[in-house]
């Protein structure tokens, strides 16, 4: 017995349509006055990319779309990217993706790689003359450092030498801020942070503390030492299959942060050290090179508080932070596309 034909219902198309258009108004959309996104080439994907973008609600999302697309078809059309090539590249973001955790932000590291973070940071965190200068964040902070008093360690004992950092923390016309949060960390003297290590306890060698009311802050640490950025993911095998070394200068990282004030985030590179004019990702500003003091006083280094009697080193750094409209004026110099439309 033969089977029926299958057939649509009179009204087949006209009812789907319906439903597709009522299903775009949902979402605010008009169908009708969409551009028509056939036979795509390589003259015309772009304009009809813009085109379907056209009714941005947002005209600052619109603008920064429109500018990200045209650099990545321009990038395409100007290397003739192999398929095989961009899969490689896809597969490349997705290991990045999965090498990220709570503790470990393979994105930033990426960014911080290819001078991207550094350039953003230098648009977006502009600052005043004899504001202290930002650099970048780095992809080893965290939001579980432990809270110490001036003059406490940051560094469980063991951890590295001995070093005593000391300032203020001040605004722009040398008036003390007192109760600035500062947050600091850095490596220990193996060059690891804490977040690198895989039996993590806790949090070492970082700490949270705040300025007196004279603006002061005090606390001890360990001498910073040279590092390689982690080199078992995707970007250190970018790095190293590019012919670049995959180091970074010792340095210890500060974060301050006070009411009225813009917060910044810096860093602090001891002076001489080899890797201080190639910093795998371009953090490093003449601003924020300082020198060590040593000190022999073995009596000194007790009376700090530390363990060991012993001598130690010795930073002394005053930050001064900007006040939003001394960021504001400085940023305006910079960043001429920030209030642009598309």
């Amino acid at each position: 017995m033969a089977s029926k034909p299958i057939t649509a219902p009179l009204d087949y198309k006209t009812e789907t349509i319906r439903l597709a258009n009522e299903r775009a108004r949902e979402h605010g959309i008009d169908l009708s006055k969409l551009p028509k996104l056939l036979d795509m080439t390589t003259d015309t994907i772009t304009e009809n990319v813009h085109a379907i973008n056209a009714n941005c609600p947002d005209s600052r999302l619109k603008f920064v779309f429109k500018s990200l697309i045209d650099h990545i078809h321009n990038f395409i059309r100007e290397t003739s990217i192999t398929s095989e090539e961009w899969m490689a590249a896809l597969e490349f973001l997705k290991e990045t993706g999965q090498k990220c955790s709570d503790i470990r932000h393979e994105f930033i590291l990426l960014s911080d790689v290819l001078g991207i973070s550094s350039l953003v940071d230098d648009l977006n965190h502009a600052k005043p003359p004899g504001a202290t200068e930002a650099c970048v964040l780095g992809p080893f902070f965290t939001d579980d450092a432990l809270e110490f008093e001036n003059g406490e360690s940051i560094a469980s004992e063991g951890k590295g030498d001995y070093m005593y950092v000391h300032g203020k923390v001040l605004d722009t016309s040398g008036n003390p801020i007192p109760g600035a949060i500062i947050d600091t960390w850095e490596t220990d003297g193996h060059g690891l942070y804490d977040t690198q290590y895989a039996d993590r306890g806790g949090p070492d060698c970082r700490g949270r503390l705040y300025s007196a009311e004279d603006g002061s802050y005090a606390f001890r640490a360990v001498v910073p030492v040279s590092y390689p950025i982690p080199s078992d993911g995707p970007v250190g095998k970018m790095v190293s299959s590019l012919g670049r070394h995959v180091f970074r200068p010792a340095h210890l990282h500060m974060q301050l942060e006070a009411p009225g004030f813009e917060k910044l985030t810096t860093a602090l590179y001891p002076r001489g050290d080899p890797y201080l004019y190639s910093d795998a990702v371009f953090g490093v500003h003449s601003s924020l090179v300082v020198d060590l003091k040593p000190v022999t006083d073995e009596e000194l280094t007790v009376k700090r508080g530390f363990k060991e009697k012993k001598p130690h080193m010795e930073l002394h750094r005053d930050f001064v932070l900007a006040t939003p409209e001394e960021g504001q004026a400085a940023r305006k110099q910079r960043m001429p596309a920030l209030n642009q439309d598309a």
